[in-house]
């Protein structure tokens, strides 16, 4: 029902958006690096069913709302940008720290540690505007149903993000012990990941496209 061409499209969306550093990043990497890889895990769960809300909102057309009231869809773009300006900014900031360096933090329960993962998807800008905005690009009406083709584009988007992000959970601890014995490199991949936060949130803040729907 879905073109192999829209699945390349959509897995390759997905691809560039997981390498990004983003909320989701953040914190899964503070959590595994502070707490251990199956806090990481458990935080990834979490993540994983706010993907699949998203991806229910998604079949369900929740984009058309977007559509019908673009002030807010305007708003929503707003905030995510607003969001990451302040996830930048407390990365490059003067005693600013890299998500791999060890802080701090209180050791987790796991409902907390999934609560906190499924939220930090919830409220990720990357995630919505992809699920309200581009998702709908790679859907053809003219090809069979709108929701099916939904849900089978949003699964390969899930599938990929999973599958790096379970990577990055596993290896933040040999990236952070690495990046601890070599400040260097911590100082720079602090400056590079607030950087693309701070691009991305121009970006989406400049962005005057409106939401996108497929219909038929």
């Amino acid at each position: 029902m879905v073109t192999v061409g829209a699945v390349v499209g959509i897995a390759l969306v997905a691809l560039g958006l997981v390498l990004t550093p983003g909320p989701n990043m953040v914190y899964l990497v503070s959590r595994s690096v502070a707490q251990g890889r199956r806090a990481g895990l458990v935080s990834l769960l979490g993540v994983a069913v706010g993907f699949l809300v998203y991806l229910a909102a998604a079949v369900a057309g929740i984009a058309t709302i977007f559509v019908l009231v673009p002030a807010l869809y305007t708003a929503v773009k707003l905030a995510g940008a607003g969001y990451l300006l302040w996830l930048a900014w407390r990365t490059v900031r003067p005693g600013g720290q890299s998500a791999f360096v060890p802080a701090a933090l209180p050791v987790d329960r796991p409902r907390r540690l999934f609560t906190m993962g499924l939220l930090t998807n919830l409220l990720n800008p990357k995630i919505a505007i992809l699920y309200v905005s581009l998702l709908p690009q790679f859907v053809d009406p003219a090809r069979g149903s709108v929701a099916v083709q939904s849900l089978l584009l949003g699964l390969t988007q899930i599938t990929i993000a999973l599958a790096v992000n379970a990577l990055i959970v596993l290896t933040a601890g040999s990236v952070s012990a690495f990046l601890v014995r070599r400040p260097g490199w911590a100082r720079v991949q602090r400056y590079v990941t607030g950087s693309v936060l701070a691009a991305m949130a121009v970006r989406i803040a400049a962005d005057r496209s409106r939401a996108a729907v497929a219909t038929g």
